[in-house]
């Protein structure tokens, strides 16, 4: 299992250092910052990059509610999903490590809340503890909808890698200015550990509600499929 195990650690990696720099790095950079739009864009976009150079390695999951929810569906053997949501937070914190490194190279950088997620006063927007755990359920409930019927035996083989990129990119122009956009704990976890303190003690919400949210999608997902297959990559076609 080590090829998988390091395509998840790769591909985890490359969505925080992708998306995560591209909000502490370019978000808001002077007169031309990338803003909201670019921020939802680069996260989409490195889920479809990492989906179809991965995938067929490891199934491209890069994210532990995707884990728990395809097991959850029956799509994924509960042996392999520790070592995988390991595998993912080790590549979330290296990858925000590298971006630690990066950011601290420009004379003034503060660090701050460093792309991590938040409710409250930690929230873009200010919205409450409520409406973060509504947001983060909602959202990756209905990812983790589109990655179940996206890479289902009956869907398009090939066409799924975007489908789930798309739907990462629309998450995040719905969510970011609710709590940053998290529908994955691992995403949540590496930038938290170098921000200020605050991102550790709020992080638990971004662990529960992905998880709440995958478990649901993958139990609604086997009441509409009664049809079992081996573990799916992203790209439409099962991983080996």
């Amino acid at each position: 299992m080590g090829p998988k195990l390091l395509a998840e650690f790769i591909g985890t990696f490359w969505l925080v250092l992708g998306g995560c720099g591209s909000a502490v790095l370019a978000g808001a950079f002077p007169n031309y910052g990338i803003g909201f739009l670019g921020i939802s864009l680069a996260f989409g976009l490195t889920v479809l990059t990492a989906a179809y150079s991965l995938g067929p390695i490891s199934g491209g999951h890069f994210n532990p509610a995707v884990s728990v929810g395809l097991w959850a569906g029956g799509r994924f053997p509960a042996a392999r999903v520790v070592p995988y949501v390991i595998a993912q937070v080790a590549g979330a914190v290296a990858g925000a490590g590298v971006l630690y490194l990066i950011a601290t190279g420009k004379a003034g950088f503060e660090v701050g809340g460093f792309a991590s997620n938040g409710y409250g006063d930690h929230s873009p927007g200010k919205y409450s503890l409520t409406a973060a755990l509504i947001t983060e359920v909602v959202t990756t409930f209905m990812f983790l909808i589109v990655i179940l019927g996206a890479t289902h035996t009956r869907a398009p083989v090939g066409f799924a890698g975007l489908a789930i990129g798309f739907a990462l990119v629309l998450i995040h122009l719905i969510s970011i200015p609710v709590t940053g956009t998290s529908v994955n704990p691992a995403r949540s976890t590496g930038p938290a550990i170098f921000a200020d303190g605050w991102a550790i003690s709020q992080l638990w919400l971004f662990w529960l509600a992905p998880l709440i949210g995958a478990v649901v999608a993958g139990l609604a997902y086997r009441a509409m499929f009664q049809e079992d297959r081996p573990e799916p990559a992203i790209t439409g076609r099962p991983a080996p």
